[in-house]
């Protein structure tokens, strides 16, 4: 169960100055520097008031470095030519995927997108998988099917993600509604990026949730580029939350590098909707400090900018609060980098193991092979 405390060891007035500073609105660069440049460094650490235990931010504290280390392991790997397809990194936007995530249910789904692993590590999908999907091993999810940020897993309240990012707010949507029907008290999840809510298909799904008041909570990653466009040149209100106003559904603004801060708005949302509140859209105040993959090298984005929120860095952040706040040692949270290395090191010497897979395995599992049979191409016999 758990137990609420009041932290305060630190000043209340500094942390609300530093979530109403990181949203900020559209400037130059896309807004990106704009949203940083007023924050003292003595600021940075999370918001003190907070309905989690110690433990619990210390388990927080294990998800968030985990992010982070298994994205920094598949770079090296892609490195080394060992990843098939591309590596879209969360660099500096990790908070805002574990955060959220965090706060629901065992039962609750989510739908993530390609720079949401933390969420997909919550929701108990183990490095090894990941290691092995993006290897295309026949040991990953999906037996080397498919790219490898498409994969899901019901079980775990986890869909897949598709290109079309876009098309999972009525997917989940689609989940919500299903799952009223068969009586089930579940919320439902979806990930967006700022680019992902110009898209119509983001409206639609929205729009059916919001008039049929479904348990569906919009996470808009606010990240302030839609691969190299910035969110000023493709919207034109001032915060990505202000289009909830056209839905007629509750929308917040989190500053999405304070985990904490992203747990404890999600929560409420969660309990808003699970008892017929309806939709809720929560943006995400954050930044990519990558590319939008490994191979984007980033000429777009002024390096004042990229400085100025690697000083809100949401690892170091984090790290800052819970010895600032004496919640841990630097000897407790060293401990829990040297598990979740080692954890990181069998997992990929596991994948690495893993077998290529049989060729024929890709006709299977593609559809329901117990009403249509694999297709395999028809023998061509040679000679007169």
């Amino acid at each position: 169960m758990k137990t609420e405390t009041k932290r305060k060891g630190a000043s209340k007035q500094g942390a609300a100055k530093g979530r109403k500073d990181a949203a900020g609105g559209n400037g130059a660069n896309g807004g990106g520097a704009a949203a940083a440049a007023n924050v003292a460094d003595e600021e940075l650490i999370c918001t003190t008031e907070t309905t989690l235990s110690n433990e619990q931010l210390l388990e927080l504290y294990r998800y968030l470095l985990l992010t982070r280390l298994v994205e920094e392991r598949l770079v090296n790997l892609y490195r080394q030519t060992k990843v098939v397809g591309g590596v879209f990194r969360s660099l500096g936007q990790e908070a805002t995927a574990v955060g959220t995530c965090y706060a629901l249910e065992k039962r609750d789904f989510i739908a993530p997108l390609i720079r949401d692993l933390g969420a997909v590590l919550v929701k108990g999908i183990r490095p090894r998988e990941i290691f092995a999907q993006y290897m295309a091993k026949a040991w990953g999810p999906s037996e080397g099917r498919d790219l490898n940020i498409h994969f899901g897993n019901m079980e775990k309240g986890f869909i897949g993600p598709i290109s079309h990012l876009g098309d999972m707010i009525p997917v989940m949507t689609g989940i919500a509604l299903g799952a009223r029907m068969q009586q089930k008290e579940i919320v439902a999840l979806a990930y967006i990026g700022d680019g992902g809510m110009s898209t119509g298909a983001f409206h639609e799904g929205l729009n059916f949730a919001a008039v049929q008041r479904l348990p569906v909570i919009i996470i808009a990653e606010h990240n302030w580029y839609a691969y190299s466009t910035p969110t000023r040149l493709q919207t034109a209100v001032e915060n990505l939350a202000d289009k909830a106003a056209g839905y007629g559904i509750p929308g917040h603004i989190v500053d999405g590098n304070d985990i904490i801060a992203c747990y404890e708005v999600t929560k409420r949302a969660a309990e808003y909707a699970r008892v017929g509140g309806g939709a809720v859209l929560i943006e995400a105040k954050t930044y990519r400090r990558k590319g939008h993959a490994e191979h984007d090298d980033q000429r777009y984005i002024a390096p004042e900018e990229l400085a100025m929120w690697e000083k809100r860095d949401p690892v170091d952040r984090f790290t800052r609060h819970l010895l600032t706040l004496e919640i841990a040692t630097q000897a407790q949270l060293d401990e829990i980098v040297a598990g979740v290395q080692r954890e990181i090191d069998e997992d990929v010497a596991w994948a690495e193991e893993s077998p290529m897979p049989d060729a024929e395995k890709a006709a299977y599992g593609v559809f329901d092979n117990s009403i249509v049979p694999p297709a395999f191409r028809p023998k061509i016999f040679g000679g007169n």
